[in-house]
């Protein structure tokens, strides 16, 4: 009599015959990831000759390709390569024989590589918030269908906690100890933090209003929320401390830019900059020029005044008065101002100057001028902004000397 634990041969060949078919799934999703047998692949170059490998098998339809022509339809590239990455695909069963006999040239490809791609550059753009957030809507529906009952309800729960506490527990070591560096290449894990709990706050929801006997689980679930939420405050706080004034969460750390201005072409330096605008650069002046500007400008003597005196000592010095140098500044406004009607530009006065020291006496002096409550001249400034590599002054800003009529 056998024994009352066995299993039938057929049952037993088929639960193997399926454990297989799912490993030969594995074998092939995975291939892409593969550097040799056993190794995982460590340049993100053999994911494009692996995707190129896969698009070419796709264009040659049901005849399949040889190795060379696999080559030839992936140039411009490497030739050495395409035909490694070409052995590691056949050896995880990606690429397979058209007809399995011992010499033949024509393969065909499996889709799921290709499948494990488009997920792998989805990950890589978006750091898996979308995968989560489609994860979360169809967890929602599947708690919503008619056929669900409690244990689909505390499959998804479990699913749910597992991946926010995983996050949490990231998030809390990156926050707590780790270098702010490897928290800024982790700040993926911040982004529509908050879209995330909501709708997982919706399953939540859900479940407990379907099944209530699910309490406990659905606590789980909110304690898991509320650990990804403050690890989420944490890191983000950690962030913007670094960042400074610019609450760049993403900012990158300086050596990244060196390397980057280091390595990349010209072109590639300019496309940094193709979507920024600036306010235009301030000139650049020798220093020999600034030395001399500062030598010549004029510095006001200031007025001292002298210790009181007794009201009986009469002869004591007078106060000295203060030098007013009205009369200077309404010559030097009549003189610019004659026969103007409608004012003269600022750019033209400062041409006319010789030399940048002398354009910045004039525009001194213009200043001056316009604030000065007994002088009848103002200076009106623009938004224009004027630049000639030629003038003497390359940037200047628009603006008239007109009158003004001082109450």
């Amino acid at each position: 009599m056998s024994a009352p634990d066995a299993v039938p041969a057929d049952l037993a060949l088929e639960g193997l015959a399926a454990q297989a078919g799912t490993l030969r799934i594995f074998r092939q999703v995975f291939a892409v990831l593969a550097r040799e047998h056993g190794a995982m692949i460590g340049d993100a170059d053999h994911l494009d000759t692996d995707e190129a490998i896969l698009a070419a098998f796709a264009d040659a339809g049901t005849d399949g390709l040889t190795l060379e022509q696999v080559t030839n339809a992936c140039r411009p590239g490497d030739d050495r390569l395409v035909a490694r990455r070409f052995e590691v695909l056949r050896s995880y069963g990606a690429i397979t024989r058209v007809v399995d006999r011992p010499h033949e040239r024509f393969h065909r490809a499996a889709f799921a590589p290709f499948v494990m791609l488009l997920f792998l550059r989805r990950m890589a753009a978006q750091g898996g918030q979308g995968e989560l957030h489609q994860l979360l809507s169809l967890e929602q529906t599947g708690v919503r269908t008619p056929g669900a009952g409690p244990d689909d309800g505390r499959r998804a729960l479990h699913r749910l906690v597992t991946v926010f506490r995983l996050m949490a527990n990231q998030l809390a070591g990156l926050a707590a100890a780790s270098p702010v560096e490897e928290l800024r290449e982790n700040a993926e894990l911040l982004w529509g933090n908050h879209l995330l709990i909501d709708q997982a706050r919706r399953v939540h929801a859900a479940v407990l209003e379907r099944w209530p006997a699910l309490d406990r689980e659905c606590a789980a679930l909110r304690t898991a929320l509320a650990a990804y939420g403050d690890a989420s405050d944490a890191a983000a706080a950690r962030l913007l401390e670094q960042a400074g004034a610019t609450r760049a969460l993403g900012l990158l750390p300086v050596e990244t830019w060196r390397t980057f201005a280091r390595t990349a072409d010209a072109d590639r330096l300019a496309a940094v900059l193709d979507d920024q605008l600036f306010d235009a650069p301030a000139p650049w002046f020798a220093p020999q020029a600034l030395v001399e500007a500062l030598a010549s400008a004029p510095r006001p003597v200031p007025v001292r005044s002298p210790p009181p005196r007794p009201a009986s000592d009469a002869g004591g010095a007078e106060v000295v008065a203060a030098v007013d140098d009205v009369a200077a500044l309404r010559a030097l406004a009549d003189r610019l101002l004659d026969g103007a009607v409608d004012g003269v530009p600022v750019p033209e006065l400062l041409d006319a100057a010789d030399g940048w020291p002398a354009a910045r006496r004039v525009l001194a002096q213009l200043t001056a001028a316009h604030h000065h409550p007994d002088v009848d001249a103002e200076l009106c400034w623009d938004d224009g902004l004027r630049v000639d590599a030629t003038a003497g002054v390359a940037w200047v800003a628009g603006g008239v000397l007109r009158r003004a009529v001082r109450p």
